[in-house]
């Protein structure tokens, strides 16, 4: 048997629910006016209500040394090579001042990682995983350079869906570990871009820019039943070439978040 004070635990719960109550808040302020809507991805309306229903996890601008804070208070995300990222402070589209620029970093969400306790239980089957962000340069290299991802918990840490970007401003959609073709819809350095990643059934997935479909099928794996979902999110603002750093600014405030299909926080 064990004896806490529920007094202190009541005063935890209360704190919570206040955080959720303020982050909620701030959140629901991030859906652009209708114009703006309708010209980055028409059909599809934001509202407050809608942007935050199901949302468990907020990525923003609470970070330091190597640790990306999660806003509702779950999974923090890790920074590695964490010299090359920094906080950053100009004001956005929105007028929110935060966010992350990652040049020649890179950050992972684990949301596979907490043993027994899994807060993200439902991200191996369903999820809706949003980020907005902004490339600054193009690469050099021919390599297309991985942007945002999902991976398993296998032994070859399979990307089980991405998408990458190339020097020719192309986006690429990663599948089960395979880079299907280039995608026809493009890339613009300093523009501001929506991403999203949806997980269904566990077992198929779409990639969205900017609220339109990218990749000319749905991705589907087979024999995944026996893996889990390691990391949810595996941002790169990857360097080619020691002397050339490739910057890529997450704009926390318009939001990196995880929706799953139902439920709330």
């Amino acid at each position: 048997m064990v004896s806490v004070l529920l007094t202190d635990e009541l005063q935890r719960v209360k704190d919570v629910l206040a955080t959720w109550k303020k982050v909620d808040g701030i959140v629901s302020q991030l859906c652009p006016t209708s114009n703006e809507a309708q010209a980055r991805s028409p059909g599809i309306v934001c509202s407050a209500g809608k942007v935050t229903a199901g949302l468990v996890g907020f990525l923003s601008g609470n970070f330091s040394g190597n640790t990306w804070r999660d806003e509702y208070l779950g999974v923090n995300a890790t920074v590695h090579n964490n010299d090359g990222a920094e906080k950053a402070t100009s004001a956005t589209a929105t007028g929110l001042p935060y966010g992350v620029k990652f040049q020649g970093a890179w950050a992972e969400w684990p949301v596979g990682r907490q043993g027994e306790n899994q807060l993200y239980h439902f991200a191996n089957y369903n999820f809706t995983l949003v980020a907005t962000v902004s490339i600054h340069n193009v690469p050099e290299g021919d390599t297309p350079i991985p942007l945002i991802g999902v991976k398993l918990n296998d032994t070859e840490n399979t990307v089980l869906l991405g998408l990458s970007y190339s020097k020719g401003k192309k986006w690429q959609v990663l599948c089960g570990g395979r880079t299907t073709e280039e995608i026809s819809g493009q890339w613009e350095p300093e523009k501001t871009h929506q991403l999203a990643i949806v997980l269904q059934t566990g077992t198929q997935g779409s990639v969205y820019v900017d609220g339109e479909h990218v990749g000319n099928a749905q991705c589907e794996w087979e024999n995944k039943e026996d893996k889990k979902i390691y990391t949810l999110l595996h941002w790169r603002g990857w360097r080619q070439r020691r002397q050339a750093k490739k910057d890529v600014y997450c704009d926390g405030e318009e939001r990196t978040a995880v929706q799953p299909s139902v439920g709330g926080h």
